[in-house]
């Protein structure tokens, strides 16, 4: 028998977020959590501080949801009305409860400071409700059952309400709903189109049984692809699931650069980290950004020695030695360059592999012969000096990116290929 699909409603609370002043993310963290244990986001809602506008928003989620989730709105000011809201949402009266003001005492006592009436309040809750206990913070969570629904009640604040979905609304969700098992893989690839992807697979994808489902997840120079899996054994999901990645990579397997939740940066530092080399970089374009994606992760030192930003042809003359009429005849954008490039910054630091890239980031500075986006990449090593030239968009921000990424996964791909 097929277990019953748990669905969840999240209601987001506060006009910051309806005037862009502030980003849910909450939503977004919620959301991965829940599908972790079975369950589904049926939709995300924001509404303002008004408790008609949250009643509303409380009805039609109940006619959605077995699970509503509610975030914000918990503070000790005036505006923060979710409290008030769900007691009268929920025909309940107002209690003074001991044990969350002993909780706040205890945390005004730790910072040296007396409790005020203000924040007193926040120990003031609805009568029907469970209060989770917020260690993080001073408004508690509360828990709310009605007509087979649950509803939760966390504060805004992101840390206090991941501490409390952890260690409270989590565990007790999985103890109150029987839920299917969900899995999920992923695999990464970059520098190809969704619409490419999508064209190579199209036969493996069609034939998927029913219960597997496959997403497309693009993002600046990266399309992720997710087989996602529903049902009751989590064994048989399991051998289907592995079944049809070893298609996929038949198919795609060349573009395909690691799976889950590694970046592309951190794919780099463990190959060079397992085949003990060192690497230096030479930036123009990208003004330091490969640098910065390389030392994010713990135990760069290993293998990275430095780098540079030539942004000027004065330094990619003086210190990297490319040869002034390299710059005179080709320019800085040029495959010559970026070749001398990269071997000058390798030869300066002595390390085993280097990248160099330049370009014409924009917005401006493009000509007919060399248009914004045109960007030339190089990796130096044992196996010599591979170059190539990409052509991007108009937008200085992701043209940035994209270089980062191709370079990033040019080294991988030298790396990969050295015997």
């Amino acid at each position: 028998m097929t277990m019953k699909q748990i669905h969840c409603e999240i209601i987001t609370i506060g006009d910051e977020i309806l005037i862009g002043q502030i980003v849910d993310t909450n939503s977004a963290w919620m959301a991965a959590e829940l599908n972790k244990i079975g369950i589904r986001v049926k939709q995300i809602s924001s509404v303002s501080d008004d408790a008609g506008h949250i009643i509303a928003a409380l009805d039609l989620a109940a006619h959605r949801a077995d699970i509503i989730l509610i975030t914000g709105g918990l503070g000790p000011t005036k505006d923060d009305l979710t409290k008030k809201t769900l007691a009268a949402y929920f025909d309940s009266l107002m209690v003074f409860n001991r044990q969350q003001f002993a909780h706040i005492e205890r945390i005004f006592t730790a910072f040296g400071r007396e409790v005020t009436p203000i924040n007193r309040q926040q120990a003031e809750v609805p009568q029907c409700c469970t209060c989770l206990p917020n260690e993080m913070g001073t408004a508690p969570g509360m828990w709310f059952e009605k007509k087979d629904r649950v509803f939760v009640s966390m504060p805004g604040v992101p840390y206090e309400m991941k501490s409390l979905m952890q260690k409270e609304v989590l565990p007790r969700l999985k103890a109150h709903f029987q839920t299917p098992v969900i899995l999920h893989r992923t695999f990464r690839t970059q520098g190809v189109g969704e619409s490419m992807l999508a064209s190579w697979i199209e036969q493996w994808e069609d034939a998927l049984p029913p219960h597997l489902k496959l997403a497309y997840l693009p993002s600046v120079g990266e399309v992720k692809l997710r087989i996602s899996a529903s049902g009751d054994d989590l064994e048989i999901l399991e051998q289907e699931i592995s079944e049809q990645s070893q298609q996929l990579y038949q198919l795609i397997g060349k573009h395909i650069y690691a799976e889950g939740e590694d970046s592309l940066a951190l794919t780099v530092h463990r190959a060079l980290v397992s085949k003990g080399l060192t690497l230096s970089i030479a930036e123009s374009c990208t003004g330091g950004a490969i640098a910065a994606s390389i030392t994010q992760n713990a135990g760069a030192s290993a293998y990275f020695i430095g780098g540079m930003v030539s942004y000027d042809n004065r330094i990619k003359a003086d210190f990297l030695d490319v040869p002034d009429d390299v710059l005179e005849t080709k320019g800085a954008v040029s495959e010559a360059a970026v070749q001398y490039m990269a071997s000058g910054i390798r030869k300066k630091f002595e390390t085993n592999v280097s990248i160099a890239v330049s370009g014409v980031a924009g917005p401006s500075g493009g000509t007919d012969e060399k248009p914004v986006g045109l960007v030339w990449i190089a990796v130096d090593g044992a196996q010599g000096i591979l170059t190539k030239q990409f052509r991007f968009a108009k937008d200085r921000e992701r043209n940035i990116e994209m270089t980062r990424l191709s370079a990033l996964k040019m080294l991988l791909d030298y790396l990969n290929s050295e015997r």
